[in-house]
């Protein structure tokens, strides 16, 4: 349900997205530019860019390079992919930590014709880290929960 919802909010984000700079090339030809477009643009593209890499990670596309595990058999393979995703969940707990205190740092600078706050962009990141996290929390789990070891990895 969770994926059907993140998968909806990026669809509106795109849709969004396609309408403003629609809209906005549309005034500019018309010799009233919408001067703020660019800048809300560009915040529904960071979210966007976050909702689609959780969404992508779900579905196992990120890329991967396939050579050390297929060089291992089932067992090594099956232990390379934990040790793997708990190598990403620590990188995803360290660089949540940093964009938790860089979205602090950006609350009070103000972005150009809009003036909302920096935070609102740099919030994406925290929330985006948050949702790579849990997938590849559900994914360690679900992978030390198979205790037959896979005679392929599904990752790549």
């Amino acid at each position: 349900m969770l994926r059907n919802l993140e998968s909806a909010c990026a669809v509106a984000l795109l849709t969004g997205i396609v309408i403003l700079v629609g809209i906005a090339a549309v005034a500019r030809s018309m010799g009233s530019p919408i001067i703020w477009s660019v800048e809300v643009a560009q915040l529904l593209f960071v979210w966007l860019c976050m909702l689609a890499a959780d969404l992508a990670m779900q579905q196992r596309r990120h890329f991967c390079m396939s050579l050390l595990p297929d060089s291992l058999g089932p067992r090594g393979r099956h232990a390379l992919e934990a040790v793997n995703l708990l190598i990403v969940i620590a990188l995803l707990v360290f660089l949540w930590i940093y964009a938790w205190r860089n979205m602090v740092l950006m609350h009070p600078r103000l972005i150009g014709a809009t003036q909302m706050n920096g935070s609102l962009i740099h919030a994406s990141m925290v929330v985006g880290l948050l949702l790579l996290l849990r997938t590849s929390v559900a994914q360690l789990v679900a992978h030390l929960r198979n205790t037959a070891p896979p005679g392929k990895t599904d990752r790549c």
